[in-house]
């Protein structure tokens, strides 16, 4: 699998200018680039998305402390310190900020699609 770098501030222009539409394929890719890279088992993006939406959102802060241990995964994979990404996933999450989840797990995708 070919991890995409991706813009930031375009995937959060696109997210905002669709009215959220990129932000669920964004959700997707992110599912399934870091399930790849970190090796873990789980749903796939497709499969998490809709999980997600059938809880009703539940799902998805279980969705946001996972992507926080795949990041903080990624970190120590290429040697850097790495604090509780989950818990601040959640936080963010539960105030309605998942965009900015996103854009910290896309920043760690991003230095893999450059390595």
């Amino acid at each position: 699998m070919i991890i995409k770098e991706r813009n930031l501030a375009v995937a959060i222009i696109l997210t905002i200018v669709t009215c959220g539409i990129y932000g669920l394929y964004w959700f997707v890719k992110l599912t399934d680039e870091t399930k790849y890279l970190t090796g873990t088992d789980g749903a796939d993006g497709i499969t998490a998305l809709l999980l997600t939406l059938v809880t009703c959102g539940i799902y998805g802060l279980y969705w946001n402390y996972k992507l926080g241990e795949k990041v903080d995964m990624l970190k120590r994979n290429r040697g850097q310190d790495s604090t509780s990404s989950s818990v601040l996933f959640i936080i963010l999450a539960i105030f309605g900020l998942t965009i900015v989840n996103y854009v910290i797990a896309q920043s760690e995708l991003n230095c893999y699609a450059n390595a």
